[in-house]
C-alpha cells in the first residue's frame, strides 16, 4: 500500500504492516492489548485495517475485524469503502465475506462517483462483478432501487460498468454484464468522448472479443456519438482496422441474440451456453469471410480444435439434426419433443433479425409440426442401441464435429429458408487482457 501505512504512532504502523502481511497473531495481540486500534486509520489516505486487509485478500484477519463490529462500509480520503478495494484488487474471498457481512453495494466513491460494480468491471474482475450482481439479486437493492437500474448504474462522468468494461478491454466482464440485462447501446456522459456506446469505447480500445460480444447482444453500429461519429470512425482513427471491418457498415449483419423472446429468457444454463456458443461460432464464420485476404485475418485455430474434420463415424452412432444433417441434436422443443442441433434452432430463433431494432416479439415455430416454440431444453439423444442420454454425456469433440460435405443451404429443400447460419467452426476464446489498473489516465478522451 505503500505511504498508505504511514502512521502517527508505532502501534499503529505495526497493526496496518501486519495486517497487510497476514500476520493473525500479531494483529489479535495488538488489538488484544489496545481494542481502539480496530478504528484507527492511516494519515494520508485514511485507510483503516478493514481496508487493508480488503485490498491485501487478509480474509481470516477480515474476518476477525468485522467479527468485532468495524463497519463494513468504513471509508478512506475518497470514500472508498473495503468492498470497491477488495473488487478494484479482484480479491474475491474478500468480496464475498464484505456482502455477507452486510456491505453496501450502491456506496459512491468521490473519486469518480463509482460504485464497486464499477470497479470489479473496470479492472476486469468478472468474479468478483458475477459475485456483486449475485448479491444485488437478493438484496434490499432489487426492491428498493431495482436490479436492472443497478445493473445500469452510472458514475460520476454518466458511464455504466459496461462502458468500462468495454473500454478496458474485459470481454468476460461484458459478456456478464451484458446477460444481467446492462444496455448494450447507452451513451456516455462526460466519459470518453461524451456521447459514446460501449461500441465506440471497445472500438476505440480494439477489442475484437468486446466487439464480437456487442454486435451479438445487438449494438448498433450505426449509432453516432456527440461528435457524430460511429464506431467504425472511432476504430480507424485508433488505427484498429480488423476491428474496423467488422464494424464497417457495408459488412454482413452479424446474427443477434434473440433475447426480446420469452423463452431465450427461460432457459437454463446448459441451453443458453449451447444456443451463445452457437450465435458465437456463426458470427466467428461471418468474421472470417470478412477479413479473408487481409492482413487482419483472424488467428488459426488452436491445437484443441483440430479434430473439426469430417469425422462421420465418430458422430454416426448418435442422432444427427434433421435440418442441415450435418450436427448432433442438442435442443429440443419441450412441448412436442422435437429435436435439433443449437445451430438450427438459433438459426430459427434469429431468422430475419439481424438487429434488435426490427426484431419480433412472436415466438418461432417448430419446423416439424408448426406448433409455437414455447419452451426449449437439453436434448437427450438416442444411439443406435436405443440407450437414452442426456446430452452431458457425450464428449464434447463429439459434440463439435462437423460434415464438411454440406452446409445448411444444403440441407432438406423443406428448411432452406431456416439456413442462415451456414457452416460453422470451433471459436477460440480469448482471455481477458488485463491493463494497468492503478492509474485513471486512460479514462482521459
Amino acid at each position: 500500500m505503500g505511504q498508505a501505512l504511514s502512521s502517527g504512532s508505532s502501534q499503529e504502523s505495526e497493526l496496518f504492516n501486519a495486517v497487510q502481511v497476514g500476520d493473525f497473531e500479531t494483529v489479535e495481540a495488538l488489538l488484544k492489548r489496545e481494542p481502539n486500534l480496530v478504528h484507527h486509520k492511516t494519515l494520508y489516505d485514511r485507510q483503516s485495517a478493514l481496508h487493508i486487509a480488503a485490498a491485501n485478500d487478509q480474509i481470516e484477519i477480515l474476518a476477525m475485524l468485522l467479527e468485532k463490529s468495524v463497519n463494513p462500509d468504513v471509508v478512506n480520503r475518497h470514500k472508498q469503502t473495503p468492498l470497491m478495494l477488495a473488487a478494484m484488487h479482484g480479491k474475491i474471498s474478500c468480496v464475498k465475506k464484505l456482502v455477507e457481512a452486510g456491505a453496501n453495494i450502491l456506496r459512491f466513491d468521490s473519486l469518480h462517483g463509482r460504485t464497486c460494480l464499477h470497479y470489479a468491471a473496470y479492472y476486469g474482475h468478472s468474479d468478483c462483478l458475477q459475485a456483486i450482481l449475485s448479491a444485488a439479486r437478493s438484496s434490499p437493492v432489487a426492491v428498493s432501487w431495482g436490479y436492472a437500474r443497478f445493473v445500469n448504474i452510472r458514475d460520476a462522468r454518466g458511464a455504466t460498468p459496461l462502458h468500462l468494461a468495454a473500454r478496458q478491454r474485459r470481454p468476460g466482464c461484458v459478456h456478464i454484464l451484458l446477460d444481467n440485462g446492462a444496455l448494450v447501446c447507452a451513451s456516455t456522459g462526460g466519459y470518453g468522448c461524451p456521447g459514446s456506446t460501449p461500441l465506440h469505447l471497445a472500438a476505440r480500445g480494439g477489442s475484437l472479443d468486446c466487439i464480437r460480444k456487442l454486435l451479438a447482444w445487438g449494438a448498433d453500429r450505426l449509432q453516432r456519438d456527440a461528435s457524430g461519429r460511429i464506431p467504425y470512425v472511432v476504430a480507424l482513427k485508433f488505427k484498429h482496422r480488423a476491428c474496423a471491418a467488422l464494424l464497417n457498415p457495408s459488412s454482413a449483419e452479424p446474427l443477434v441474440w434473440p433475447a426480446p423472446l420469452k423463452f431465450i429468457s427461460e432457459l437454463n444454463e446448459e441451453a443458453k451456453s449451447l444456443l451463445e456458443q452457437a450465435l458465437m461460432e456463426a458470427n466467428r464464420e461471418r468474421e472470417k469471410n470478412i477479413l479473408k485476404g487481409t492482413a487482419y485475418s483472424l488467428p488459426s485455430p488452436s491445437d484443441s480444435d483440430s479434430g473439426l474434420d469430417d469425422s462421420i463415424s465418430e458422430a454416426s452412432d448418435t442422432e444427427v439434426c434433421c435440418i442441415c444433417f450435418e450436427q448432433i441434436c442438442t435442443m429440443e422443443v419441450q412441448d412436442c419433443g422435437h429435436q435439433m442441433c443449437a445451430q438450427c434452432t438459433l438459426s430459427l430463433c434469429c431468422h430475419n433479425k439481424p438487429n434488435p431494432t426490427n426484431a419480433s416479439l412472436t415466438p418461432p415455430v417448430c419446423p416439424f409440426c408448426r406448433s409455437t416454440i414455447g419452451r426449449l431444453v437439453v436434448a437427450k439423444i438416442k444411439t443406435y442401441d436405443d440407450a437414452d442420454h442426456d446430452i452431458g454425456d457425450v464428449s464434447s469433440s463429439k459434440l463439435r464435429k462437423l460434415r464438411k460435405s454440406r452446409t445448411f443451404s444444403e440441407g432438406s429443400s423443406s428448411f432452406k429458408s431456416l439456413s442462415a447460419v451456414g457452416s460453422f467452426s470451433k471459436m477460440s476464446s480469448r482471455g481477458s487482457d488485463r491493463i494497468a489498473a492503478e492509474n485513471e489516465w486512460i479514462d482521459k478522451p
